[in-house]
């Protein structure tokens, strides 16, 4: 009787093998995104008043946390002060191995470090907002959206559009973000990483106004698409003495004049427009 041991094939169609498989590419994505987020980290400049724990490899009695100085310096053991400020976490390490190893301290030090809290690098927030300022950068991976929380929002009068102005690689940046739109779409690719010196700038909601016989005339907030039925109603509707057939549109031209129309009321509305509504005759 023949024995079929030792001539078993793998079947890599099998259910273990799929999900080793599907574990294997899992992993292989996390490490190369990870490997990505660090490398961006890592170009990051640190600032006065950034906090770092710093470690050497076999040396745990040299782990430190340390606050940057306004000079951009910190207090490290044995080699005293050393300056940071500046530099990329990259470069602050290989600065403080060369301390350790040319005092004689460590023979082949290799430091690493982590930063705790970012502070020393900063972002203007400006225009519409409810609290605008400038707010540190608290973690390497602050987004557009984040510092717009930490202003406290668009105020009431402010714009769906931000306009981001800053510096990447060397070149000018300059881009405008419809923040309802990113988390509509869910395309978080324009929900910007912010980086020290970027400017934030939230302008004015464009806005029409409404005069004449409706029951609250007065200057509101034009959203998008509105039609002239919903501005009418969002001056409270014609009142008892107007009337719908005296409506009309005063709108500023592209040649900066001004075209007055008689609109449908499905027709949508452009920023500054003036609606008047005329009082009835009878």
């Amino acid at each position: 009787m023949k024995s079929n041991r030792g001539m078993m094939k793998l079947d890599n169609t099998s259910p273990t093998w799929k999900v080793n498989g599907l574990a294997a590419v899992m992993l292989f994505i996390l490490l190369a995104m990870g490997t990505q987020s660090w490398a961006q980290d890592r170009e990051y400049a640190l600032g006065a008043g950034d906090v770092i724990r710093i470690t050497v490899f076999q040396n745990p009695d040299l782990t430190t946390e340390a606050r940057v100085s306004e000079n951009g310096n910190i207090t490290f053991p044995l080699i005293g002060s050393v300056a940071v400020g500046g530099r990329s976490i990259a470069n602050a390490e290989r600065n403080i191995a060369d301390h350790l190893r040319d005092g004689g301290y460590v023979l082949q030090p290799q430091v690493s470090i982590l930063p705790i809290q970012i502070r020393g690098n900063q972002v203007a927030v400006l225009g519409h907002v409810n609290r605008p300022g400038r707010y540190p950068l608290e973690t390497l991976k602050t987004r557009l959206s984040d510092m717009l929380a930490t202003a406290g929002g668009i105020s009431s009068t402010g714009s769906d559009i931000v306009v981001l102005v800053g510096e990447r690689d060397g070149k000018p940046l300059r881009v405008t973000v419809n923040i309802p739109e990113v988390f509509a779409a869910g395309d978080f690719s324009k929900d910007m990483l912010l980086h020290d010196g970027d400017r934030i700038y939230v302008q004015r909601a464009p806005s029409f106004y409404i005069y004449g016989a409706v029951n609250k005339p007065g200057i509101y907030r034009l959203e998008d698409k509105m039609t002239v039925m919903q501005g009418l109603a969002t001056g409270g509707g014609i009142n008892p003495r107007g009337t719908q057939s005296g409506l009309r549109i005063h709108r500023r031209g592209k040649s900066n004049n001004i075209e007055v129309i008689e609109p449908d009321l499905n027709q949508a509305l452009a920023p500054n427009d003036v609606i008047y509504v005329k009082e009835s005759l009878f």
